[in-house]
């Protein structure tokens, strides 16, 4: 079954030429891919025009494999907690990116909660936006788009082994990709000082301490689950480092600093 585009045209240019343009612009001054194997990358799922640069600057200096592991929060609520969308193709404009059946049917059998489900995908937004950029630095690239809604803090992190798990057992190389925006509608200092808290956390690789400090100081960040499982998982292969490529927020494309966006780049290693 393939996944029909459905932002295309609002949260990023519906034209494949414009879309690689603005791509191409978003990664400006990023720089070469690092060396080292880019275990999980974390970038933003806005419109283009607040997230692109953060998105673009990122990924393009992940080291990212040939097949992707996609995590995105869930923002309609609808199907399962771990939705895994089993086979076919995400249409975008000028061509889409094929689903990994295979590794998809793994997950599904081998990590307990991960469950076949295009329902939690059909209206949700968080993981389309980010596929342009990756098919952009790797037309091959090959995905298992998850949606995760579990919000049991011990569940996300056994969730998490249990990745890890069927990654390491994988005949070849696997890297997370996390589609997550930071904090929602505050002025620009207090958003920078919250999500300053949250990224201090994923920087130690504490996918406890994220979570927790996450709902402590009521950081609106969307994709809290999915990075939570993201980061145990990348603890449990042997990540040993992460490091912010770019952060910014809404304002910095809008002018308007009293109700902002934040925006992080992340690449774990």
């Amino acid at each position: 079954m393939n996944r029909q585009a459905i932002v295309a045209g609002q949260f990023y240019p519906g034209d494949v030429r414009e879309m690689e343009r603005m791509i191409a612009a978003c990664a400006t001054g990023a720089g070469e891919a690092r060396m080292e194997p880019t275990l999980l990358a974390m970038t933003p799922h806005a419109g283009w025009i607040y997230s692109g640069p953060v998105c673009g600057r990122t990924l393009a200096q992940a080291n990212l494999p040939d097949t992707l592991l996609l995590l995105g929060p869930n923002h309609t609520g609808q199907g399962h907690p771990l939705a895994v969308w089993p086979e076919g193709l995400w249409e975008l404009p000028g061509g889409g990116l094929a689903v990994d059946a295979f590794l998809a049917a793994r997950l599904i059998a081998d990590a307990p909660g991960f469950t076949a489900d295009t329902e939690a995908h059909a209206g949700e937004h968080s993981l389309e936006v980010v596929l342009p950029f990756l098919r952009h630095f790797n037309n091959n690239a090959r995905i298992v788009p998850v949606a995760v809604s579990l919000r049991d803090p011990e569940a996300l992190l056994a969730a998490g082994e249990a990745v890890a798990s069927v990654l390491r057992a994988w005949k070849e190389p696997v890297a997370m990709v996390v589609s997550s925006d930071m904090s929602h509608y505050l002025p620009e200092d207090r958003a920078k000082e919250r999500d300053s808290l949250a990224l201090q956390r994923i920087l130690e690789l504490d996918a406890a301490g994220l979570y927790e400090t996450v709902v402590r100081h009521r950081i609106s960040m969307c994709g809290v689950l999915p990075m939570t499982l993201a980061l145990a998982a990348a603890r449990a292969l042997g990540a040993t480092e992460a490091s912010l490529v770019a952060y910014a927020t809404s304002g910095d494309a809008s002018g308007d600093h009293t109700s902002v966006v934040g925006y992080a780049g992340v690449l774990v290693q």
